[in-house]
């Protein structure tokens, strides 16, 4: 019979304690250290206000049995205080990261809403022990959301689309089914409205009211309020809303016809030179309205509108709305109801008195032109911008600078820009006043 050398047995009995250590496979725990002081994580996320009594019973006789230290978690971990809830969110990682970083024993008391409880590593979720306060039935009604314009006139009708809403159960209610949306305005009320509450959700309505309603011209401050509901979250039944009131509109434009053209430089006037622009369509062969609020407008409410206006833009066919233009008026003429459809590319500016406030736009760069109209052929005329049809042929005037003539006193008055094409431009600030 053979022997076997110390060396093969060795390796057999080596085989075999593996053998069985892979069979048993255990798992080391560390022990808690007994002589770490615990740590008590305590959510402050607002959906703990309803709960938030017991949760400070529930924190405070957890870390008197031991002497335990109490941290305050949701958007960011925070010493303990009995002040209410504030945290927009309850995110437990970074708490619960730094209680177990120190050893000892970690609870956390919450109300089981954890936001980045799916995100945690297993072993980190696994580490504390989870004490859960019962959330109490509860009713929240809120003011989700308000949009409207932020640069009006003190003759313009503002309208404010203001979105409202409930959460919570319906047995909280208490038979609460209608609030009443107020809209107030440095304490002082400026308009109120009832409306029905939706069982759940979010549903919306428009505040409409004139702006001479405000105290005074300028910033003010909106408070879109719902009132009258009781709900356990007072905090989020008002929404605040900027408005600037300007006693005259800066920018006034004619549109003839209205059409999507005229709608982009309305924008682009608004948004660009951050101005109060005030639009007047003809919707009809001599009946102009007003754009946005679609009431009748009078040749004298257009010639006042016009004649107190910085610049006065007139656009689609120039000639159906310049009766209504003082001589001296700062105005923008872009034409594009008549002109010759096409692909039309802007070329760089020649010299003129606007190439300054041109330089840097990449030209190569820019979307064509749907139409080019006809520019005047007038010794006076200077052409600030050109283009060609699909880059080819001959150039055409698109942007040209026209003198506005002489007042009283021999004073020049400022050149007028004129724009004859339709298209997206670069969108470039005019100077106030430009000297011939």
């Amino acid at each position: 019979m053979r022997r076997l050398s110390p060396g093969l047995v060795l390796l057999r009995a080596t085989a075999v304690v593996a053998l069985v250590l892979l069979l048993w496979n255990p798992t080391s725990t560390r022990a808690i250290a007994p002589d770490v002081q615990p740590i008590v994580l305590l959510d402050a996320s607002l959906s703990m206000t309803s709960g938030w009594r017991a949760a400070l019973d529930s924190a405070r006789a957890v870390a008197g049995r031991g002497g335990a230290l109490v941290w305050r978690f949701g958007d960011r971990v925070a010493a303990f205080d009995s002040g209410a809830p504030a945290e927009g969110t309850s995110h437990l990682a970074p708490a619960l990261d730094a209680a177990a970083a120190r050893g000892g024993e970690v609870i956390v008391v919450t109300d089981g809403a954890v936001d980045d409880a799916a995100a945690m590593p297993p072993d980190l979720r696994r580490r504390p022990r989870v004490v859960l306060v019962p959330r109490p039935p509860f009713f929240d009604a809120f003011v989700a959301s308000v949009d409207g314009p932020r640069r009006v006139t003190s003759t313009d009708t503002v309208r404010l689309r203001v979105s409202y809403g409930t959460a919570g159960m319906r047995d909280a209610r208490g038979g609460i089914r209608e609030a009443t949306l107020t809209l107030n305005v440095e304490g002082r009320r400026v308009l109120a409205r009832r409306v029905t509450l939706p069982d759940s959700g979010t549903v919306s309505t428009d505040l409409t009211y004139p702006a001479s309603r405000l105290p005074h011209p300028g910033w003010s401050v909106l408070d879109v309020r719902l009132d009258g509901v009781g709900d356990a979250e007072p905090r989020d039944d008002a929404r605040r809303f900027v408005v600037e009131v300007s006693p005259q509109p800066a920018a006034v434009l004619f549109a003839s016809p209205p059409d999507w053209e005229t709608r982009f430089l309305a924008r682009a006037l608004s948004d660009v030179a951050r101005i109060p622009v005030k639009t007047f369509v003809e919707t009809e062969p001599g009946r102009w309205r007003d754009a946005a609020t679609l009431a009748p407008a009078t040749p004298a409410d257009m010639q006042r509108a016009a004649q107190s206006a910085r610049l006065v833009a007139l656009a689609g066919d120039p000639e159906r709305s310049r009766a209504f233009v003082p001589p001296a008026a700062a105005l923008l003429a872009w034409t594009t109801a008549r002109g010759q459809a096409g692909d039309w590319y802007v070329e760089r500016p020649s010299p003129s008195p606007l190439t300054a406030a041109l330089a840097g736009v990449a030209w190569d760069s820019l979307p064509p032109a749907v139409a080019a109209g006809e520019t005047p052929r007038d010794s006076g005329v200077i052409t600030v911008l050109t283009a060609r049809l699909a880059r080819r042929g001959s150039p055409r005037p698109v942007v040209t600078l026209e003198p506005g003539g002489r007042g009283g006193g021999g004073a020049a008055r400022p050149w007028r820009p004129r724009a004859c094409g339709a298209g997206r431009f670069a969108a470039v600030p005019l100077p106030k006043r430009i000297a011939p």
